[in-house]
């Protein structure tokens, strides 16, 4: 067993649904790969597997098809020195100030009612400008000021100043009718709060601890399309640490709506627009879903690479989810096997239960480790 790590600040940047802890990936890195290997996780969540391999001195790759996970990946895979956000924030507030608050409003007025029962009138215009005026595809800078503005988009504003919204969850959006529902019910108002003042100080708290001295590689797609996305590492990864979406858990447009709205979706929850695919509704789609994805990611690994794996499900029973996940794997590596026995761990009471009480997630978590061949000397 490894001594337990310190937890880096940038790993909290994004409250997030469903991800492992930094402990697990260490381990995991550290147990598998030498400094400088190459790591993938192509469904990188909130960028865990992607920041701890930096701070570990490895290679670093993330993929993930939902935008709020590619932002929030992004941010930690290459984040800029605080001076520079800082500056950047400077300049946005200063653009604000000047902008025409009245286009704001009427862009405000056209959303749907739920905008003005979540957010104070003057912070949904912060946020509306915000959302227009960040380029987080395209500058690093602004994916990070993005992805700290995820972070505080939505939470708890009886625990911490940093949230924007009215009472909520901060890991997922809660669905617009039932939020008006339960503001009313409770008599809560949105605080007003100064967006760029909040995104300023968690700028600098996120980065007190300092940032990976390397850089790391975060894309935008389809697992199924990791091979031509990122064509320049055939052959290279030495390690997979991932979790993919689990079986009948949870539908990232759904219940991250908001979030995906801010970075320039749809104002109101979607299902399978992104996507546009239904590995959630059923057993055999979903390990169809995660076969093709193996087989996509196939051609990037290196020879006797590791795959570690961190899977659940509502309804499975162990035994079935190790049988299931060895086939997707055989599918795409046949010379693939188990390293050790599967790790059964049980699944924490989820924060949305003080929303949502008596809802329901998976029982039980099982950590899986396979190689993808037999072991050959390091170099060779």
């Amino acid at each position: 067993m490894h001594a337990e790590p310190t937890k880096h600040r940038l790993h909290a940047l994004c409250p997030y649904f469903a991800m492992f802890p930094h402990t697990f990936v260490r381990d995991q890195i550290l147990s598998h790969t030498f400094p400088g290997d190459i790591v993938l996780d192509p469904f990188s969540g909130r960028g865990t597997a992607v920041l701890e391999s930096l701070l570990l001195g490895r290679q670093a790759i993330g993929i993930d098809i939902n935008p709020v996970a590619a932002c929030v990946t992004g941010a930690k895979a290459h984040t800029p020195d605080v001076c520079v956000i800082l500056s950047r924030l400077h300049n946005l507030e200063d653009g604000f100030k000047t902008t025409d608050i009245q286009q704001l409003r009427e862009e405000g007025d056209a959303l749907p009612s739920f905008f003005r029962h979540a957010f104070h009138r003057t912070t949904l215009h912060q946020i509306l400008f915000l959302r227009r005026h960040l380029d987080w595809k395209h500058d690093e800078v602004d994916c990070f000021i993005c992805a700290l503005a995820l972070g505080s988009l939505h939470g708890e504003m009886d625990k911490s100043p940093s949230y924007f919204s009215n009472q909520m969850p901060r890991t997922i959006s809660t669905k617009p009718d039932y939020s008006v529902r339960y503001w009313q019910t409770h008599h809560l108002v949105a605080p007003e709060r100064n967006a760029f003042a909040i995104l300023r100080e968690r700028a600098k708290f996120r980065l007190k601890d300092g940032r990976p001295s390397l850089k790391g590689v975060a894309v935008l797609g389809d697992a199924r399309n990791a091979s031509g996305l990122l064509a320049n590492f055939r052959g290279r990864v030495k390690a997979v640490v991932t979790s993919p979406p689990y079986l009948d858990i949870t539908n990232y447009e759904e219940d991250q709506w908001l979030r995906l709205w801010f970075l320039g979706n749809a104002p109101w929850p979607t299902y399978s627009q992104i996507s546009r695919d239904d590995r959630h509704t059923t057993s055999d789609s979903y390990w169809r879903f995660l076969a093709e994805a193996w087989q996509g990611v196939a051609p990037l690994l290196g020879t006797a690479a590791t795959i570690v794996c961190r899977i659940g499900a509502k309804k499975a029973q162990v035994g079935a989810l190790g049988r299931n996940l060895s086939a997707t794997i055989l599918s795409a590596f046949p010379k693939a096997f188990l390293w050790n026995e599967p790790r059964v761990s049980l699944f924490a009471r989820r924060q949305t239960d003080s929303f949502r009480p008596g809802s329901k997630g998976c029982g039980f978590e099982v950590d899986f480790v396979f190689r993808t061949g037999y072991h050959t000397a390091r170099g060779s």
